[in-house]
């Protein structure tokens, strides 16, 4: 990476890392609802409000990290775990629900919008992640599906603190298809969004365990393999399901869950009733 695009990326990390990331409306309006009914108050429940929202996950793994005690040897990737670890007052107190990301992007809707699209592409992924792992008898299904929610992190992060960048991206994939994202990234951002994940992980101490799980370059291991093929799952289906990337992927994930293409093909299928939210633990 030329120097000059070097110190570009690393200003952006230094930025994000002192960035009070927002988390979504609905998200802070479920917590809401949670803390003012003490029958339903529990680590449990506030978990599965925190589960769908990419920005609060990571603002909560990161204070965790960030503020384990000594004698802690172990990694905590689960949010049920570390609200446990944290306790569930606490945590409104240290890891509030707030600021909002409408807030965050107001006067900025179509920014919102492309924003939303990720989010929503990132519960798919988790989702997917999600069922598959437990097909596969992965008893840690739980930090799969973490790392794929979180696994499009940067970009995410990007649409909230630099929307117009994202829009002239957008812009300029949408007028050329053949243009690499990678390419476009980095002759606009002066750098790439995978490389700003990477160092993003690493500069908020966030579970080796979690860095492992994002990095594609990991995929011969079966964990990392089920990650990468729901993110690019979710993310070729998001247009409709004739996307000429789709059968690669059915070919793929049969090999991955030892099944014919044709039947990971039905499995993920929207016909077949697998198009609900997964993302979520049940």
């Amino acid at each position: 990476m030329p120097e000059q695009n070097n110190d570009k990326l690393k200003a952006r990390v230094a930025f994000l890392t002192q960035a009070d990331i927002p988390v979504l409306k609905q998200t802070a309006r479920e917590l809401d609802a949670l803390r003012d009914d003490g029958n339903r108050l529990s680590a449990r429940n506030v978990a599965n409000a925190i589960s769908g929202d990419p920005m609060l996950t990571v603002k909560l793994l990161r204070y965790l990290q960030q503020h384990k005690h000594r004698s802690q040897t172990s990694e905590v990737m689960q949010i049920e775990q570390a609200l446990l670890m944290l306790g569930v007052e606490a945590f409104y107190n240290k890891v509030p629900p707030a600021p909002l990301v409408q807030d965050a992007l107001k006067g900025q809707t179509e920014a919102l919008v492309q924003l939303l699209h990720v989010v929503h592409r990132s519960h798919r992924a988790a989702g997917y992640a999600f069922d598959w792992a437990v097909r596969l008898n992965d008893l840690h299904y739980e930090e799969v599906r973490i790392a794929a929610l979180l696994h499009d992190l940067s970009e995410m992060l990007m649409w909230i603190y630099a929307p117009t960048e994202m829009l002239l991206i957008h812009a300029m994939q949408k007028q050329d298809k053949t243009l690499r994202s990678k390419a476009v990234q980095e002759q606009v951002l002066g750098f790439n969004l995978l490389d700003l994940q990477k160092e993003l992980v690493k500069a908020w101490e966030l579970p080796q365990l979690l860095l492992m799980l994002m990095d594609d370059e990991n995929s011969s291991k079966s964990r990392v393999r089920n990650v990468v093929l729901a993110v690019n799952l979710a993310r070729h289906s998001a247009h409709g399901w004739d996307d000429a990337a789709l059968p690669d992927d059915y070919e793929a994930l049969g090999a991955l869950l030892r099944i014919p293409a044709t039947d990971a093909m039905v499995l993920v299928s929207p016909d077949e009733g697998n198009s609900c939210d997964l993302s979520k633990p049940h």
